[in-house]
């Protein structure tokens, strides 16, 4: 079960050692060095490939949903993977599947193939809005006029930050709140460096008296919503979540996570890290101030919105070029995507 520990007192830098900034980081400075990839067994490799030769058939069709509808046939009509489906289909990506599943194949199998059908459902299946996701930056963008989620600055192992503030929270419980927290979930992996692949959140239960409360607000959302999103996270997000960081949880906090804790998967609890300094884990010039980092950073809507946005679509443009250009096929992976080479570190078998 959860432990509250007792909260160390954050250190502030001095005024004159602040950054400014008003807009999302782009990349991780040189001095954050990537953790290298733990090889592979001969059977986790065999698996692997198993699990590709799989995805490489041509002939295999998904459909529409999570859940079709036996009764309506041509709403759930299956289709072949697209070429942004086959450019999510990576070999880390199968890896993570093929970890998350405990190395069973037909169960990795089946996973991919129901997260396929969900991103389809979800709109979220075309590797960014400018071609043709349905979930867009337009939609959810009400959601964060407060800053309720910021990406800002990488930690210690180069994983892209992604800031929940349950406190600034500013509109009613409703669907379009999960939208939003899947959109800015598809946003900080497109943040996320060559070698990289999960992500970490920073979660502070602060409240915050410049957001004006909003009627049927809640700053802890009700269990089914809460379920929804684990569901999400462990079914279709697998292996993502590198570290989760969480201060300032007040008691209602402490009930909702004891409530939803049988629903949390063993091994996302061993990443969750309660009321410890960031600067344990976050380089100070990496960090917002409030949390005893260096960057002086105020959210204004109008200026960091637009700009996150551009600088993932930007990172999404870089990935897909890349996609097409070493032949468009299951399996490439996302270091040679993400990266810069003009030769393929892992070539696809």
């Amino acid at each position: 079960m959860f432990k509250k520990f007792s909260k160390k007192k954050e250190e502030s830098v001095p005024n004159d050692q602040l950054i400014k900034v008003t807009k999302a980081i782009s990349n991780p400075p040189e001095s954050i060095h990537l953790k290298k990839e733990d090889p592979l067994t001969t059977e986790q490799k065999q698996m692997y490939l198993d699990v590709l030769h799989h995805f490489q058939d041509e002939s295999l069709t998904f459909p529409a949903r999570e859940k079709p509808d036996e009764s309506n046939t041509t709403a759930d009509s299956k289709k072949p993977l697209s070429e942004f489906e086959k450019a999510w289909l990576t070999r880390e990506c199968i890896l993570r599947y093929l970890r998350a599943t405990k190395w069973v194949l037909q169960d990795c199998i089946a996973r991919i193939s129901l997260s396929i059908a969900w991103r389809r459902e979800f709109g979220i299946s075309h590797e960014g809005e400018e071609n043709g996701d349905k979930l867009t930056s337009d939609s959810v963008a009400v959601e964060n006029e407060s800053g309720k989620q910021v990406i800002l600055g990488f930690e210690n192992d180069a994983r892209p930050i992604l800031y929940l503030k349950p406190g600034r929270q500013n509109t009613k419980t409703s669907r379009r709140q999960v939208q939003h927290l899947v959109f800015m979930l598809e946003r900080v992996i497109d943040f996320m460096p060559p070698g990289q692949d999960s992500l970490a959140l920073l979660i502070d239960f602060k409240e915050y008296p410049d957001v004006p409360k909003v009627a049927g607000n809640s700053k802890i959302p009700p269990i089914g919503v809460g379920k929804e999103v684990l569901h999400i996270l462990q079914t279709h997000y697998p292996e993502r979540l590198g570290k989760a960081l969480l201060t300032n949880i007040p008691w209602l906090a402490w009930t909702f996570l004891k409530l939803i804790h049988p629903f949390i998967d063993p091994l996302t609890r061993e990443k969750l890290v309660f009321d410890e300094p960031f600067t344990k884990y976050v380089p100070k010039d990496q960090l917002d101030s409030l949390y005893g980092g260096r960057l002086d950073f105020t959210y204004k809507h109008d200026i960091y919105w637009p700009s996150m946005n551009e600088i993932a679509k930007a990172k999404r443009e870089h990935y897909l070029q890349r996609f097409q250009r070493f032949g468009g096929k299951v399996g490439l992976s996302e270091v040679d995507l993400r990266g810069n080479g003009d030769e393929l570190l892992y070539p696809v078998e």
